[in-house]
């Protein structure tokens, strides 16, 4: 098996529509739950949330991890310790951004399986991510509100 060339054009084409392919799955499926997509791929400087939802007057930060048959980890092994940091600091900027510091938040997971093709598996955790986790090297907590 020959190693994946980083600068392959192929390679990074795919890995962006199984990401996309991922997040238009998580969107429906959240939608069909009753949650709101407010707003999809908000870049926050360095900082992204892949979907920002409404369930009732609770904004939703959601984070979608998306796999393709053949991953040998789950999609829910991407959300690392890193990763937790960077989706509360982006969720603090975005708050800050829109004003919205007074709204209720949380933090949820949909996990998106592919398997030939097609959706085989989507799972949604709620709370996923509390805001009371630490974040990456920091001791204090962060409170949304």
């Amino acid at each position: 098996m020959s190693a994946r060339n980083p600068d392959d054009s192929r390679f990074e084409a795919r890995h962006l529509e199984v990401g996309r392919l991922g997040e238009d799955a998580a969107a429906t499926h959240l939608e069909a739950k009753g949650l709101r997509v407010l707003k999809r791929n908000v870049v926050l400087g360095r900082l992204e949330l892949d979907l920002v939802c409404e369930d009732a007057d609770t904004l939703v930060f959601v984070e979608v991890k998306t796999r393709a048959e053949g991953s040998l980890a789950s999609p829910a092994d991407g959300l690392t310790t890193q990763k937790r940091s960077r989706l509360q600091r982006a969720a603090q900027s975005y708050l800050s951004r829109y004003d919205l510091w007074h709204r209720p938040c949380r933090f949820d997971l949909v996990s998106v399986l592919f398997r030939a093709g097609k959706v085989a598996l989507i799972e949604h955790f709620e709370n996923a991510l509390t805001a009371d986790e630490p974040r990456a090297g920091k001791t204090s907590n962060w409170q949304p509100w």
